[in-house]
């Protein structure tokens, strides 16, 4: 998909590419739109989880010069998953689920550099916010190595409610950070898990860390207090790939 095929402007063609269930990365609003046209777009918007974001005039005339109408919408090149579907799927399959929550990861090349660790690490998914997620653009896909368009890729409105269904379908959710309470390597990695990693900023929500059922952390050596999220990110998830080798 190339850059000119991501962006559509404009009142109608959103609408209709809406209502015909295409997929947005996120939606541009101008602040002040006139109330009729917030009054038909929002709802829409917000009825289908659509990312949406109120910026000025000023913004939008730099991603086009074309008459936008106040709307810019950044397509996604993926299908989003929706991990209560994909989950069951994974248990009647007979897999042992090996899940990946990226809370606010917000870097292109980080997100994109966890999907190809991921993908290699047999992660059955990637969960990620609807609002505070890297885009997935061209940079994400090419950090990737293509990775991105073969993995599973989940969003959700709300990172904690989704660790709440995680944890009532069985699953050990590990929250990876400073304070963790056991390290990655005392971590039983070979049952159903998911990994939640947080931001490059502030690491990991407090809602998101109040639901995980365990917290566990990387031990660091020298002056270097943590390591890069895509770096930290490979660490755990290659040790869950020895650990269920040895099974």
């Amino acid at each position: 998909m190339t850059k000119k095929e991501q962006k559509i402007y404009g009142i109608h063609p959103i609408l209709e590419a809406i209502n015909e269930g295409k997929t947005f990365d996120k939606v541009f609003v101008q602040k002040g739109l006139h109330p009729e046209t917030m009054h038909k777009v929002l709802p829409l918007l917000k009825r289908n989880d659509i990312p949406f974001q109120f910026v000025p005039k000023i913004k939008l005339d730099r991603i086009t010069s074309k008459n936008h109408q106040g709307l810019i919408g950044l397509m996604s090149p993926i299908e989003f998953q929706n991990i209560e579907w994909l989950l069951p799927t994974l248990y009647e399959q007979g897999e042992t689920p090996f899940i990946l929550v990226l809370d606010r990861i917000s870097d292109v090349r980080n997100f994109g550099a966890i999907c190809r660790t991921a993908e290699g690490a047999g992660v059955h998914a990637i969960v990620i916010p609807a609002k505070g997620a890297a885009q997935i653009n061209e940079d994400a896909i090419k950090t990737s190595t293509g990775s991105i368009l073969r993995m599973p890729i989940c969003r959700t409105t709300s990172i904690h409610q989704t660790i709440d269904f995680l944890n009532e379908s069985g699953l050990t959710t590990l929250a990876c950070h400073e304070g963790g309470k056991e390290t990655y390597f005392e971590a039983d990695l070979t049952q159903p898990c998911a990994l939640i990693m947080g931001s490059e900023e502030d690491g990991i929500g407090r809602s998101a860390l109040e639901s995980s059922s365990k917290s566990i952390s990387i031990p660091m050596k020298g002056s270097t207090e943590s390591l890069n999220v895509s770096v930290a990110t490979a660490v755990i998830l290659f040790e869950g790939v020895r650990q269920r080798s040895l099974l």
